[in-house]
């Protein structure tokens, strides 16, 4: 499902409950300011639809959809109203069915290995584990993922900022879903700058944004080798000699070589290069072509914008 693929590269699914409909297009549009053009209007109350309608057709491009659909008659009043996805709390095969029969992107909720099998069986690749942390949590995701190692997750109930990254750093969690970034006491206050700010802070950790190194270009081994040696010795610090570079520390990496950067560049760690550069082409930045490893995934990217002579390099951590 491409919709769960998107999704997945921002990997914050933010549960919320409207009992306002006018309340959808601001609040959507506090999580799009901070980060997450993404949202899971539950059916528990009876704005959901409206609220699905009017947040759509103000941010067409955005991840909208329905959340707690229960029923098939739910599910069509979600698409009706431009939906473009669907979650329930448990496994209805019902439901699953109409879904799948309409090509409607669903993910229904598992708690066994019972209901693994039935989603499997009629074509899901990712579910949603539910209530994630009474379950089992990150331990029970790790011990479902030795016979279903194909299927993704998304664990939502009980999960927060506190334990989320422990989620996220598992392969087989395409995201996390909860309300703790649009806290319903911040939707009723209608503080919709509150709940960009908690927006942001949950992007920013999912992101885990740190300086790695600093790369500094040269035109020669040997001038690379005695700026090394200079650092080394300035600040107490093991030298390591690659194909290419010194690394002094792990602080500075002094090129052998000009790489991109009129002076060098500055690494910039990430958790998941993949939301990194969703977040930063979201927020207007271009990228040159990603780096890879071995195994053909992405392991860093240079931004095409330089600051003060360095290029911007995202690395993954």
């Amino acid at each position: 499902m491409s919709i769960i693929n998107d999704i997945s590269l921002y990997g914050l699914l933010p549960v919320i409950k409207i009992e306002d409909a006018s309340d959808a297009v601001p609040l959507v549009g506090a999580l799009k300011e901070g980060g997450l053009p993404v949202a899971e209007i539950t059916f528990r109350t009876d704005a959901a639809a409206q609220s699905i309608e009017l947040a759509t057709k103000a941010f067409p491009d955005a991840l909208i959809g329905a959340g707690t659909v229960l029923s098939v008659d739910q599910l069509k009043k979600a698409v009706d109203a431009g939906a473009k996805f669907a979650v329930s709390p448990g496994f209805n095969p019902k439901v699953v069915s109409y879904a799948a029969e309409h090509n409607i992107p669903m993910v229904p909720g598992v708690a066994t290995p019972g209901d693994i099998e039935a989603a499997l069986e009629m074509g899901i690749d990712c579910v949603k584990l539910f209530p994630a942390e009474v379950l089992g949590g990150v331990a029970y995701i790790k011990a479902l993922s030795g016979p279903y190692g194909k299927l993704k997750f998304v664990p939502t109930g009980g999960v927060n900022e506190a334990n989320m990254l422990s989620y996220l750093s598992l392969k087989q969690v395409a995201a996390i879903g909860g309300s703790f970034m649009a806290p319903s006491d911040l939707i009723k206050r209608k503080d919709w700058n509150g709940i960009s700010a908690a927006a942001k802070a949950s992007v920013s950790k999912v992101l885990g944004m740190e300086l790695m190194h600093v790369g500094i270009n040269t035109h020669t081994p040997e001038e690379a080798a005695e700026g090394a040696f200079f650092l080394s010795q300035l600040m107490g610090l093991q030298v390591k000699e690659s194909a290419d570079a010194f690394m002094v520390g792990g602080e500075f990496e002094i090129c052998k070589q000009k790489k991109p950067g009129k002076f060098g560049h500055i690494a910039i760690g990430v958790n998941n290069i993949l939301r990194a550069i969703r977040q930063f082409t979201d927020r207007g930045y271009e990228l040159e072509t990603p780096l890879l490893d071995d195994k053909g995934e992405i392991k860093a990217a240079y931004l095409k914008q330089e600051v003060c002579g360095f290029a911007l390099h995202l690395l993954r951590k």
